[in-house]
Formats: structure tokens, C-alpha cells, sequence
């Protein structure tokens, strides 16, 4: 259900340009830590601070030219990120 989301997030910010961010660009932690306080930890209910086996992902990532903003944030389990990571470095273009 996740990737069904992804593509489809990816297709739509492809579709309206909503490309603000690259790879190569810096990852703003103001965004990060907006993201975090909309969205607590899942597994400490915590707004700031870390968040123990989860990490922080772009929906659509930065190396398919999605966004660095709080709304193309979500929570990933560690397990979760490395898997997609491993798909983002074989499909998005750097």
C-alpha cells in the first residue's frame, strides 16, 4: 500500500512540477522539525527529539526531484527506509 502511495505522490508532483528541492541540495531541518511537531514519533508520541526505529523519509525523494517540505514528509520503519532507499538509487535519476 505504501509504494501504491508513493507513485502515486510521485506521479502528482511530477504532473504540477512541484519540484523545490534535488538531491544535491541541503535537507532543512526547520522542515524536519515542523514535520515532527504535525506528526509525533510513532513510537513516542514525542514532537521533538528522536524517534527510535523510524526515520524521517521524503515521499517522494529529493533524487526523483520531490520536495524538501513538511508535506512530502513521512515516518518510515528503519526497514521500511532501507528498502527504499535501495529502489530510489536504481530508479531516480541524480
Amino acid at each position: 500500500m505504501r509504494f501504491v502511495l508513493f507513485i502515486a505522490a510521485m506521479v502528482g508532483a511530477l504532473a504540477f512540477n512541484l519540484s523545490l528541492a534535488s538531491a544535491s541540495e541541503h535537507r532543512s531541518r526547520a522542515v524536519a522539525r515542523e514535520f515532527q511537531r504535525e506528526h509525533p514519533c510513532p513510537s513516542t508520541g514525542r514532537t521533538r527529539g528522536a524517534c527510535p526505529g523510524y526515520r524521517k523519509d521524503h515521499i517522494v525523494p529529493l533524487a526523483c526531484r520531490g520536495s524538501d517540505t513538511a508535506f512530502n514528509l513521512q515516518w518510515q520503519t528503519i526497514a521500511d527506509a532501507k528498502a527504499k532507499d535501495r529502489w530510489e538509487r536504481k530508479t531516480c535519476l541524480r
